[in-house]
């Protein structure tokens, strides 16, 4: 089964904000574009209840985020409950990652996406809130994560006027430690922070680049330089964004999330039984609209 939205959209991915809670600040976070406090959490019978619905009508990629997902000591557990076929990846920011990496992977998680905003403990504090200690665990958790097979080991790097002269040592890095690194345009949203020039970190990279691919999603486009993979992420006024757009999130209050940056057509998962919940999943897929438009460009 292949679900569409009415724009002829495939859904094929669903993105679960497993917690709305968080052990950093860091200054850029959308929160999954979920606004105000959540006045109950998702439970773990409605995560595994809903990605199992999904995986009958059709979803093979689940991706589980926050908040901070590893705050949840329930993750493995959820994990086990998981229909066979469905891919589950983790966005994290790495600080409670070395010491579950291994017990993820046994429980079924595929691949890690770790944040790492910089390779300087004081410019990462400013940008997260952490600590020092915090910056060497997530450097840990990105090891572990590649030790215990949870690969492609992807690195998130939003592109910050504090971090944008950090880029190629961020490639480096992705070189060394055979991750994928992820350079990611900031969400222009009051209060975010300042984004960089990605727009001319792009153009380098292009010069630089033995190879250049166009992935379908949103047609991002990975360089290829001396042995590092880059990808560049821009979500931000991008009318591809919105045309390849194939997901569809859960709130963590247990809410399905048409798109991002709306909140005006939200679907209650509240006291929903399997089938139910495939028929609220198929509700919330006939509300996709894209959010980004030509006509807006």
């Amino acid at each position: 089964m292949t679900l569409r939205d009415p724009f002829g959209r495939r859904v094929t991915g669903l993105r679960v904000a497993v917690t709305p809670r968080c052990n950093l600040a860091c200054l850029y976070c959308h929160h999954e574009g979920e606004v105000g406090s959540p006045h109950r959490v998702i439970s773990a019978d409605e995560i595994a209840k809903v990605i199992s619905a999904g995986a009958d009508l059709g979803i093979r990629k689940v991706k589980l985020t926050g908040g901070e997902p590893l705050l949840r000591d329930d993750l493995e557990s959820i994990l086990l409950r998981l229909p066979e076929g469905v891919e589950v990846s983790l966005t994290t920011n790495g600080i409670l990652l070395a010491e579950r990496a291994e017990s993820l992977a046994a429980a079924g998680l595929a691949r890690v996406n770790v944040s790492l905003d910089s390779l300087r403990p004081a410019v990462f504090s400013g940008i997260t809130g952490g600590t020092a200690a915090d910056h060497r665990r997530v450097l840990e958790g990105i090891d572990a994560a590649l030790g215990a097979g949870l690969l492609p080991v992807k690195v998130n790097f939003v592109v910050l006027k504090e971090n944008e002269g950090e880029v190629w040592k961020m490639v480096d890095f992705a070189r060394d430690r055979s991750v994928v690194l992820q350079l990611i345009e900031l969400l222009d949203q009051p209060g975010r922070g300042v984004g960089g020039d990605l727009s001319g970190i792009e153009a380098a990279l292009e010069a630089r680049a033995e190879d250049v691919v166009t992935r379908d999603m949103q047609r991002r486009r990975k360089y290829f330089i001396s042995g590092a993979e880059v990808e560049v992420v821009r979500p931000m006024d991008n009318t591809e964004f919105c045309a390849h757009c194939n997901r569809l999130r859960v709130t963590s209050d247990g809410k399905l999330k048409p798109c991002l940056l709306r909140n005006d057509n939200l679907v209650d998962l509240a006291g929903a039984d399997l089938e139910e919940m495939k028929r609220r999943i198929e509700r919330a897929v006939l509300l996709r609209s894209p959010y980004f438009c030509a006509r807006d460009r």
